[in-house]
């Protein structure tokens, strides 16, 4: 699947633990949360104009694909966390925003 152009859809049931190796080599950068139930990633600019270009970017993607990420915006940085709550874990569809977001080009992880 190529998660550039692909397009979330509902999903109910979780990816396989055993899977989400294979699903986190698509979106380098990326890693499972403490928890195992979302995957996170921190990028970072060189000020808040940038972060904020950056946040209204990523909340273009959400909305899109109707899937929206948590958000912790700072200064100089913006800290994403991607999980699918219907699910109560991890989907395809959080690694096809995780690709979309990571190829953002003001992201720099």
């Amino acid at each position: 699947m190529n998660l550039l152009i692909a397009q979330c859809s509902p999903q109910r049931d979780a990816l396989a633990a055993a899977d989400l190796d294979g699903w986190l080599q698509q979106v380098p950068g990326w890693k499972l949360a403490a928890n195992g139930t979302a995957i996170e990633c921190r990028f970072e600019f060189h000020n808040f104009y940038q972060t904020m270009a950056f946040v209204n970017a990523v909340a273009e993607i959400a909305h899109g694909q109707d899937h929206h990420p948590e958000t912790q915006v700072s200064f100089d940085s913006c800290s994403l966390s991607l999980s699918t709550h219907s699910a109560k874990g991890l989907t395809s569809n959080d690694f096809i925003c995780a690709a979309q977001i990571s190829a953002l080009p003001e992201g720099t992880v």
